[in-house]
């Protein structure tokens, strides 16, 4: 800064020894100056002579039309007299009607009723002021008054008489105005109504208050001399007046109308303001043109300066920048992006398809994904993975996210691309997918544990069987003496039931091993009522041994199920199992009659494709505190003295690969029922679905229901 800003200085100081130096060109702008000053005075002078104008041909056309409201609002006033004809010979009626009349109009002072020798009869005054002719009497004027009914009988209607001035108590006066109605009767007159006027109640009364608000009313005789008065016109620097006359039957008078122009004469009016403005501003821009021509130079080595400053952004980006127009030649790409795929920017610039980076085999799936973006009418934004090749061959994945190109205009122009390399990413991933299929193969590993417990669990009950067979099959043989045929029917049915459940328990160390080496289970159509019927022995025993009462109920409306039929047995008889002993734990002294386990099958939520059976075990025990049921279902966790944990924990993972769901619910009046859901056959018409462990298992809210 220290040494750029002598510089600067100096730099300034030779402009403006060059600008001091005559130049030809100044006398140019000399010129231009006094054009547009003397431009400026034209416009001034011709503005304020046309707003002179404009405004006096606007007081004429007001004047012009307050002399038609005048003149209207005389002859309503002349019917409203005529209307007095019907009531002359009635002097209460006549004195009612002009009472009315005298109150609607003010600029009428006085409404008299003579006779054919104008001697008066009767009369009225305004209830607004005293009476105009007590000071000096209504004789004094009977001469313009008789010469006004003259005027009126000789045209056969009303006239009016020449303006008058009567002195009044206050030492002012007013000037005055006769109208006579002639009343005729078969074309014979038979006497007149006369009404006197104020000049001035005429212009306050009969004008219309928008067209004298501001302005300056008069009435004045030929030679200029002023009767009345009406309004004061607001003071300014212009005065403007307007005459017309008012003709009337017998009289003429002369209405003036003053207005005072209150703008200033060097700007008479927005337009003349407007114009010296914008020549003002003209000039301003004259002489900043200079300053406006050093400050172009400035901005144009700002924008270099920024060009230079994008440009060593875009190549500092590590993510590929590429521009396609709407033909899907490429308009720009940055060094990143050729750097990316190992081709120079002169061999990708106005490339068109195929692209030099697209592997050979991809090539036509990606045209043809070019050309529908390019003539889809949409503008859609996104991302989505993709393969390029370099030069040397080698593939890559890249992420390329998409957007289209917009011009300043709002035009749509192309599409413009951010290219990443995940590689790397892709890398990452598969180290993570290794890790954890490693961390899987260690939680099998750790599963085996369980899985021996769960033999040495679920084995008990079909070895105990077993065992109770073969003890039964031994004392049928030492009491064997006489009884032959019914000794080898029991025996050949012991003998049976060993065989069946030695293959029983085969068969669950079968499923169990199976489970802990994740091999794809089999499953097969089942008939749910067959399901309740493998464990009905063993559950039977039991059931005997506590004294509780098995009820089976199942609905005919049930489908065929799709399991694996021993591993669903073990969790219907686990369930079973664990019910009768949550009764028998309830009381001793229970009656057996009360010890009723119910096992239910029946349809539950059916899809579009899929059905699903309910199986349910309900017990009439305690039930199950919230306590116990947040941790019901973890490993290991039990309340039973003798018992291991894992039973409830590993019913609930048979289900699941099922794609069914486990759960349990209060029982009503008491007890707690265990609930859980079998994918049955497919709808008929419908495709078979493959269930596989991994299916997607239905809310609980929907299979409960």
């Amino acid at each position: 800064m220290n040494v750029a800003t002598p510089k600067k200085s100096l730099a300034n100081r030779r402009w403006w020894r060059g600008t001091l130096r005559w130049n030809p060109r100044w006398s140019l702008w000399v010129m231009l100056v006094a054009l547009v000053v003397s431009m400026l005075g034209t416009l001034v002078w011709l503005a304020g002579r046309y707003e002179g104008s404009q405004i006096q041909t606007r007081l004429e056309r007001d004047t012009a039309e307050i002399v038609t409201d005048i003149r209207t609002g005389l002859a309503r006033n002349i019917q409203g007299l005529e209307a007095l004809q019907s009531s002359q010979r009635d002097a209460e009626l006549w004195r009612l009607q002009v009472s009315e009349l005298l109150r609607q109009h003010r600029e009428i002072l006085r409404v008299e009723s003579r006779d054919t020798s104008l001697v008066l009869v009767r009369a009225g005054n305004t209830p607004f002021r005293p009476s105009v002719f007590d000071r000096m009497g209504r004789a004094s004027t009977a001469q313009d008054t008789a010469q006004a009914c003259a005027t009126a009988v000789r045209m056969s209607g009303a006239a009016y008489s020449g303006s008058y001035f009567m002195p009044q108590k206050d030492g002012l006066g007013m000037e005055l105005l006769d109208l006579c109605i002639p009343l005729l009767d078969e074309g014979e007159v038979t006497g007149y109504t006369v009404a006197t006027y104020s000049l001035q109640e005429i212009l306050s009364e009969l004008v219309s208050k928008q067209l004298s608000r501001g302005q300056g009313l008069s009435f004045t005789e030929t030679d200029g001399t002023r009767l009345a008065i009406a309004g004061t016109p607001t003071r300014g620097n212009r005065i403007y007046s307007a005459q017309q006359l008012l003709d009337l039957p017998g009289t003429t008078l002369v209405l003036r109308m003053d207005s005072w122009l209150g703008t200033p004469d060097f700007f008479p009016n927005v337009l003349t303001a407007l114009v010296s403005a914008m020549a003002m501003a003209l000039i301003a821009v004259l002489l900043l043109l200079g300053r406006d021509m050093r400050r172009r130079l400035k901005a144009e080595n700002d924008l270099a300066d920024a060009l230079a400053f994008r440009k060593a952004m875009e190549d500092s980006l590590v993510t590929g920048l590429r521009a396609r127009d709407l033909q899907g030649r490429i308009t720009y790409v940055n060094p990143a992006f050729c750097e990316m795929v190992g081709v120079d920017a002169k061999e990708l610039l106005d490339h068109n398809f195929p692209s030099p980076y697209w592997p050979p085999e991809l090539a036509g799936a990606y045209q043809d994904r070019q050309a529908i973006r390019l003539a889809s009418a949409s503008l859609p934004r996104g991302g989505h993975e993709s393969i390029f090749m370099r030069r040397d061959g080698t593939r890559f994945p890249v992420l390329i996210i998409e957007a289209p190109l917009i011009n300043a205009a709002g035009k749509h122009t192309g599409w413009m691309s951010a290219i990443l390399d995940i590689s790397e990413q892709r890398r990452v991933e598969e180290v993570s997918r290794t890790s954890q299929d490693r961390l899987q193969a260690t939680a099998r590993l750790a599963m085996v544990g369980e899985m021996a417990s769960l033999l040495s669990h679920e084995l008990n009950q079909p070895l105990a069987a077993i065992s109770s067979y073969a003890t039964g099959s031994l004392n049928l043989l030492g009491d064997a003496r006489g009884t032959d045929v019914t000794l080898s029917a029991d025996l050949r049915l012991a003998l049976k039931r060993i065989g069946e459940q030695a293959e029983r328990a085969g068969k669950v160390i079968k499923s169990v091993h199976d489970f802990v080496r994740r091999r794809d289970q089999v499953r097969e159509r089942v008939a749910p009522r067959s399901l309740l019927d493998a464990i009905m022995p063993l559950v039977s025993l039991q059931a005997r041994k506590l004294s509780v009462r098995l009820v089976i109920e199942v609905d005919p409306a049930c489908a065929i199920v799709l399991c694996d039929r021993t591993m669903v047995e073990q969790v219907l008889l686990n369930l079973a199992r664990n019910g009768m002993q949550a009764m028998q734990a309830e009381s001793r002294k229970a009656q057996a009659h009360e010890r009723v386990l119910t096992l239910r099958v029946k349809p539950a939520v059916a899809s579009e494709t899929n059905r699903w059976v309910e199986f349910s075990v309900t017990d009439q025990g305690v039930g199950i505190s919230d306590e116990v049921a947040e941790k019901l279902f973890t490993p290991f966790f039990t309340t039973r003295a003798e018992g291991m944990g894992l039973g409830l924990s590993l019913c609930r993972t048979v289900i699941e690969q099922h794609g069914g769901y486990l759960g349990h619910e209060p029982a009503k009046p008491r007890g707690t029922v265990f609930k859980f859901t079998l994918p049955s056959g497919p709808i008929p018409g419908s495709p078979t679905p493959l269930i596989t462990p991994s299916q997607t298992t239905p809310h609980a809210s929907e299979l409960l229901t």
